[in-house]
């Protein structure tokens, strides 16, 4: 009498529990970067106001004066305020069933 080999089944975990790649956060390298762009580009402006001030007369002084005051505390905030990273943790997914359970008799 043949008999016939029992093949299991491969168990998949659904395409929700699969961890993306994009949803890490990113690299302290591009972190940084980013961080020491938004600061420079603040900064310029500052730096734009301050020549402004010089510059311009009449009441539009007193704007870019106030610009190149605060601009340096918008900066660092800005610096400091980081990725924002991945919307939620990344956590494990469910543990897949065995693809070869006991039989049971």
């Amino acid at each position: 009498m043949a008999h016939s080999l029992h093949v299991p089944t491969l168990h998949r975990r659904p395409s929700h529990d699969v961890q993306s790649a994009t949803s890490l956060r990113s690299s302290p390298h591009d972190d940084r970067r980013s961080r020491m762009r938004k600061y420079t580009i603040a900064m310029s402006i500052r730096t734009v106001c301050l020549i402004l001030l010089v510059v311009i007369p009449d009441w539009w002084r007193y704007v870019f004066g106030v610009g190149a005051v605060i601009l340096p505390y918008i900066a660092v905030v800005l610096a400091n305020v980081g990725s924002s990273g991945a919307a939620e943790p990344v956590r494990p997914g469910v543990v897949p069933p065995l693809a070869i359970e006991q039989r049971r008799p």
